[in-house]
């Protein structure tokens, strides 16, 4: 069985089955809440990542990685299943992480593989999709690796939470989500749900860096 999320865009499953993928490594449930991780990622999600997001030259092992699946609310409080790779030892946080999401009502738009856009950064954004895995640059330093080159950042609606340095806004349609006063649900502020369950743990926030650029 293949599970879709009602409104990606993307032209392929965001979902596998256990059918397909074998049992994972651990399991969270909960009321209408599912988690579950696999390390080592299934060869059918490697075959979609190897030459996209991660690649031989890539910092982090693809054995350190695991594929995770969770339950999310969507922009209409409706019932998805996302998808996200993350560092193995940091994966089982992220489950957590999203069972509080999910218990707060925080909605996610969509979470795809960023693979689903051939690991391109821009219309991956443009679809407000949550993503953390892939092994890029750092944006404007190239031979700079990012952060999620390492499985350990994640992007939570980036279309309603752009990156911006000075003239440089990405992805390009989200001006009107500069002005951080909108009522958008899903729009992450200081101190609200979403930044509380990652602050918590360890995460910095790109909202407030004390840098040239939001993130």
């Amino acid at each position: 069985m293949q599970i879709r999320n009602e409104h990606s865009p993307s032209l392929y499953p965001t979902c596998l089955s256990t059918n397909t993928l074998g049992p994972p490594d651990k399991t969270l449930r909960k009321e209408n809440f599912e988690g579950k991780l696999w390390n080592p990622i299934p060869i059918v999600i490697q075959e979609r990542i190897v030459g996209k997001s991660w690649n031989p030259d890539c910092p982090v092992p693809i054995d350190d990685l695991a594929y995770i699946q969770v339950t999310h609310w969507n922009m209409d409080q409706k019932l998805c299943t996302g998808e996200v790779i993350y560092h193995k030892n940091l994966a089982h946080e992220l489950i957590d992480i999203f069972s509080e999401l999910f218990d707060e009502g925080c909605c996610i738009q969509q979470m795809e593989l960023v693979d689903n856009y051939d690991a391109l950064d821009e219309p991956s954004m443009e679809a407000n999709n949550s993503t953390a895995f892939c092994s890029r640059a750092i944006t404007g330093k190239p031979g700079v690796y990012s952060k999620h080159s390492y499985g350990c950042a994640i992007d939570i609606n980036p279309l309603f939470n752009p990156y911006v340095k000075g003239d440089i806004l990405l992805p390009k349609t989200a001006a009107k989500f500069l002005d951080r006063t909108l009522l958008q649900t899903g729009l992450i502020v200081e101190n609200d749900a979403y930044y509380q369950a990652f602050i918590k743990r360890g995460y910095t926030w790109g909202g407030n860096w004390d840098k040239p650029y939001r993130d």
